[in-house]
This record gives C-alpha cells, structure tokens and sequence, in this order.
C-alpha cells in the first residue's frame, strides 16, 4: 500500500492540519483495478482531533478492501468554514489530480465520528454552495462525496444540540449562524446516500441527532440506513480492544458490528447504483 500525503491547508489552517492517503497499488495479480475512497474525519468537539478514531479506523476500512484517507483538519481557534474548505479541498484533490495515482480512485465516501461527522455532513448539505466552489474555484459537482458514514454525528443545533461542539465551531458567532449549521435543515434531494450509527445510552451527543438526520434524509427521499444500538457511551470508534482508551473505556461488544454493516451498506450501494458501479467496461 502506497501512503501519500496531501496539502489541504489554506488560509486561517493550523499549521498541524494534515491529510494522508492510504492507497492500494494496482496489482496484475488482483481483478479489482480501482477501488472507493473513504475519508476519515476523527471526532473532537472541533477542539481536538482524536487519534482513536483516525487511523485505527483508516486501517479497518483499508482491510475491507477500500482506499483511506485522514484528515486532520483545523479545530479551535480556527472557526467555520476553515475546516470544511479544508475536506472540500481534499476531494477537490483526490479528483482532479494529474497523478498516476488519480485513477485507483472511483469514488469518494466521507466517513465522520461526533464534531467528525458533522464536518463530514457540512460536506453532503453544503457541497454545492456557491461559496465554496469559488474559494475552491471547481465545479461543484467534483465537491459532492458519493455517500457519507456518520458515527453518533453532531448534527442539530437545536433540541439535543451538542451545544459546545457549536459554540466551540462558531466562536461569537454562534447565535447568528448556528441555524445554518444544523445539518438536518440543509438535506436536500441531492445530498449524498448516508449510513447512520449512534447509540442509545450516548450522554454526550443525544441519539436525537442520527434521529433527526434519518427523518430529513427520508423527507427527502435521500438512501439511508440507521442503527441505534442500546449500550454504549459517546466516542467508541470501533467499539473494540484496537481503539479501546488507556481507563478501558470504548469496548462495547454490540456496537462493533457497525463496520461490518456500513461495509455491506456500501458494496450494496456500488451494486445498485449506476454511476457507482466499480465493474470494469
């Protein structure tokens, strides 16, 4: 596998802000010529990006069979929109590079966890706006991910609101923006198909939230699939001992499936879809 590492940075970006791609090399002994692209978004309450749930995920995918990539991409002081211009230039990149490299990758799945997931999420609402295609200067269309994985998102600024994550997002600005950046106002017919898992006992980032996305998602006749597990606390990750934290906490046998089903949820959608086909002509 062929690690590269991609500039996303732009202006007001920390200097730590990252992004690296995990890529499989076309072999002469293996069918699959090209392969998805799955983008991670670690969680963190936009204060922080959390190592458990960046490469330790990248890895789970990678051996399913996709493409990954991290973004670690700019948290507090930065607000919005450095961090999503940030994940918008990385799929800019991904597909419009002159690499060798660029056509290993058919498609692009962005995959967030917490604050993560409502980074990942802007993406799938906002991916046509028109100030982002011009601080990008591209077509919207290259902006728009293919589908989106969202694990116990932030997502209302509302009934339920992570209201840090917000605050922390939007600094003075909170109360004149926060309405645009609750995500389940902005579904349209056009945002990308999403696989929702969160759990019920998450006392940090309400279940209300993948509820109220879910309800959007269907209003709107987007595809979506939406599990909601009874036990587990806020912040699993894999939910198994590869990401559990040094006090024990994360390890929660009847969540950790959610891979196995976000990974059959995304070979369906490849299978079904035109235009997602990864079939060779």
């Amino acid at each position: 596998m062929k690690p590269i590492a991609i500039d996303v940075r732009g202006p007001g970006s920390l200097n730590n802000v990252s992004a690296e791609l995990l890529l499989w090399e076309p072999s002469g002994a293996l069918k699959v010529k090209s392969r998805p692209l799955v983008i991670i978004c670690p969680g963190g309450g936009y204060d922080h990006v959390s190592d458990r749930e960046a490469e330790p995920v990248a890895m789970q995918f990678a051996a399913m069979g996709t493409h990954t990539a991290v973004l670690r991409y700019s948290v507090a002081p930065a607000r919005f929109p450095t961090a999503l211009v940030e994940l918008a230039r990385l799929v800019r990149t991904v597909r419009t590079t002159e690499e060798p490299w660029r056509a290993w990758i058919d498609r692009v799945i962005v995959c967030g966890f917490s604050a993560g997931g409502h980074l990942a999420g802007c993406l799938g609402v906002m991916w046509n706006e028109p100030w982002l295609a011009r601080e990008l200067e591209c077509e919207p269309s290259l902006l728009r991910p293919d589908a989106m994985v969202l694990g116990y998102p932030v997502v209302t600024a509302f009934e339920g609101a992570h209201e840090r994550s917000f605050r922390t997002l939007l600094g003075e600005t909170y109360e004149d923006r926060r309405d645009e950046l609750s995500l389940e106002k902005r579904v349209r017919p056009d945002t990308p198909p999403t696989f929702l898992w969160h759990t019920a006992a998450d006392g940090t980032v309400n279940p209300r939230n993948s509820l109220v996305m879910a309800e959007a998602l269907s209003r709107c006749r987007v595809p979506f699939e939406l599990h909601i597990f009874q036990e587990g606390g806020h912040g699993l990750s894999l939910a198994n001992w590869q990401t559990q934290s040094p006090n024990g906490f994360g390890l929660e046998p009847s969540a950790e499936i959610w891979v196995r089903l976000a990974h059959t949820w995304l070979e369906q959608l490849c299978m079904r879809n035109e235009g997602f086909d990864r079939s060779e002509e």
